[in-house]
């Protein structure tokens, strides 16, 4: 069968869990089915690359204001263009934001289409509640919260099947009224994400002195993953401690940060699109850092694990999920000096073996193959046999109605 993918959440640079999600599918539909693949995606301007059964289209779409390296589709004439050319049989439907109703109007002419939509991101809360409550206060957020909330039961509603990263999300879709969810654990490559890749020049490769912990994130450099809090955590270490700390990423903070921390053991060198220097760069760390309050999974989280690290976050969205005893220290949202105390803490302690244990808890759990096997085995049926049963529907209604109705206009 032909699958699509379908997002606005695709950066070539600087791109985060949707666009490692992309790559990492394309490999295991190649690799191991025997379907194709189109993948649409925002990009400078129209493009279309076939390569045997994978096919990338690029539809010309404008910059999004202050994040340089995302595009937003607007032309959704251009995207149902290329869906009547190819004529996919399931569509997934990767961002919440116009697209997916391009999808279902492009099932409402082909009812035999099955839709997907991937939950990756909780819009409500992570983008409106909390941007609406900075600009406008909380009453009026709960309220633009509320209107997220019917547009969302309005869209995932009309999708064949919806998957969710973790089950808090699934149940807090199911409060929304709806109800036909899986959940779906995204994966890590832990051959390539592994401490077997340190390396131990990386830290002198950076220019960074102190022979204390070297801490590192890896995302975007935002508001929305609380970038700046980790700055504030780094201020409060004693300088005894010896730490430095590496910010991988890009986005409209960058700058900002760069101009804060000259002078002290940061670097923020920029977005890592190599693979295997990401890989690098984590397992010849000692402590993986995020503020991040609204992760829906946390790809760079395990990623991190698998490379050996113990991690110090937010006990919110997924992270107490991602991070339970024993593998990290997790405190409470926006708490910089809570933060300091638990890297100490585990500066302090044998952080060696809690990143081993980290890693044991990723090898076991958590692999990519595991993630599309069960996407395409179980959730993409589900949806196929909804679409079935609609249609069935449609036609016993027919059935029944029509010769009712041409005897009454008769």
């Amino acid at each position: 069968m032909l699958i699509c993918d379908l997002t606005q959440s695709y950066a070539p640079v600087g791109g985060g869990g949707v666009s490692t999600y992309l790559r990492e599918k394309r490999r295991y539909i190649l690799e191991q089915t025997g379907h194709r693949l189109l993948q649409i995606v925002p990009g400078p301007e129209d493009r279309v690359v076939e390569h045997g059964r994978h096919i990338w289209v690029e539809v010309g779409a404008e910059q999004v204001r202050g994040s340089p390296n995302y595009r937003f589709i607007l032309r959704t004439g251009a995207v149902r263009e290329v869906l009547e050319h190819f004529r996919p049989d399931v569509i997934e439907s990767l961002c919440p934001w116009v697209l997916p109703w391009t999808a279902i109007n492009y099932r409402r002419a082909h009812p035999e289409t099955a839709l997907v939509a991937g939950y990756h991101t909780d819009f409500p809360n992570v983008h409106i509640h909390r941007v609406g409550e900075q600009l406008f206060g909380r009453r009026v957020a709960d309220g633009l919260r509320s209107i997220g909330v019917a547009y969302a039961q309005k869209t995932f509603g009309a999708f064949d099947r919806l998957y969710a990263l973790n089950d808090p999300v699934r149940e807090q879709l199911a409060q929304w009224g709806i109800g036909h969810v899986d959940v779906l654990s995204l994966g890590v490559d832990t051959d390539q994400f592994s401490p077997a890749r340190r390396d131990p020049h990386f830290r002198e490769k950076l220019g960074l002195a102190g022979d204390g912990p070297l801490l590192i994130y890896a995302g975007r450099i935002d508001n929305e993953k609380r970038a700046h809090r980790l700055v504030e955590m780094f201020r409060r270490l004693p300088p005894e401690m010896g730490a430095a700390m590496v910010m991988l990423g890009d986005g409209k903070l960058r700058d900002r940060l760069i101009r804060e921390t000259r002078g002290m053991a940061v670097a923020l060198p920029g977005f890592v699109d190599d693979r295997d220097a990401l890989a690098v760069a984590l397992a010849s760390s000692d402590i993986y850092v995020s503020a991040m309050a609204d992760e829906t999974f946390g790809i760079s989280v395990i990623e991190a694990q698998s490379s050996g690290l113990p991690v110090v976050g937010v006990a919110s969205g997924a992270m107490p999920a991602r991070v339970p005893a024993g593998l990290g220290r997790l405190g409470p949202v926006d708490d910089a000096a809570a933060m300091a105390d638990h890297v100490q803490a585990l500066w302090r302690g044998d952080y060696r073996a809690m990143g081993a244990a980290a890693r044991n808890h990723v090898v076991q759990r958590f692999s990519w193959n595991k993630t599309f096997t069960q996407l395409v085995s179980e959730v993409y049926p589900a949806a196929m046999m909804r679409a079935l049963e609609r249609r069935s529907a449609v036609y016993r209604w027919a059935e029944h109605r029509l010769p009712e109705l041409v005897r009454s206009a008769v």
